[in-house]
């Protein structure tokens, strides 16, 4: 073979290899192109706007829930929307999980705008974010055996209400309570755990020792507590930015009721 040919051969190899390689790279930016145009579904939705761009197409149901913030609901609107999330909790239908939580995670990291304050027990059956079908950063969450309202919780609920703007704060009791049957049996315990007693002892007498009612009682004592000794609350009660309620979460069938 002539070095001519040789040569021919080699730039003819070389063309060969180019486009290969720019067919690589264009399917490298289609899928790219797909990627990107995901991500930005996703972004619309968190943002409330993908239900307009999947309206029609069938695929409605696929549109992750958006991030609602404090600043977008009313005290009204704040407590629909946990009770709705139960509600699907409950029907088994949780949308949570459709969210893309690299993007949650992507929002959050600089700021956090939770639309409500939950007041739960430590029990660790009682899943708060889950059991009202919540994601990263929509709800701030304090826990404590027997949600009770001490000094310390007072200051963090404030927190939530007064910096980050929670629109609802719930104060959340549960059945098969081990802090309220403790306090209801009053007997020696180690540790401090009988500390607990005195917050839940005035909900046990009101209801005379019986463990649901009792439950239920220490539930709006504690909601009570918080509308009364803490400024803050009231202020935001009286300017119509927050709502307190008292409820109960059934574990056996996961339903969350609100307590008058």
């Amino acid at each position: 073979m002539s070095l001519h040919s040789s040569e021919e051969c080699r730039v003819a190899a070389c063309l060969c290899h180019a486009r290969a390689d720019a067919g690589e790279l264009r399917a490298m930016r289609d899928a790219n192109a797909i990627n990107l145009s995901r991500r930005g579904l996703l972004r619309a939705a968190l943002t409330g706007t993908a239900a307009g761009v999947l309206a029609g197409t069938g695929l409605e149901v696929l549109a992750p829930t958006a991030a609602r913030a404090q600043s977008t609901l009313s005290p009204a609107a704040a407590l629909q929307t946990l009770m709705d999330g139960n509600k699907r909790f409950v029907e088994r239908k949780p949308t949570h999980f459709e969210e893309d939580l690299a993007i949650l995670k992507q929002n959050t990291v600089e700021k956090q705008e939770p639309f409500a304050s939950v007041l739960s027990c430590a029990d660790s059956r009682v899943p708060v974010e889950l059991l009202f079908d919540q994601s990263i950063g929509h709800v701030f969450v304090n826990r404590v055996a027997g949600n009770i309202a001490t000094s310390e919780i007072i200051a963090s609920i404030e927190y939530g209400i007064a910096v980050l703007g929670t629109r609802v704060m719930m104060v959340l009791g549960h059945s098969s309570c081990g802090a309220v049957k403790a306090s209801i049996a009053a007997k020696a315990v180690p540790g401090q755990i009988s500390s607990l007693y005195r917050y839940i002892r005035p909900a046990v007498d009101e209801a005379g020792g019986d463990l649901v009612g009792s439950t239920k009682a220490n539930a709006r004592i504690q909601a009570k507590l918080l509308r009364e000794s803490s400024p803050v609350v009231a202020a935001a009660l009286k300017d119509g930015k927050l709502d307190v309620v008292a409820a109960y979460y059934d574990l056996a069938s996961g339903k969350v009721s609100l307590l008058g």
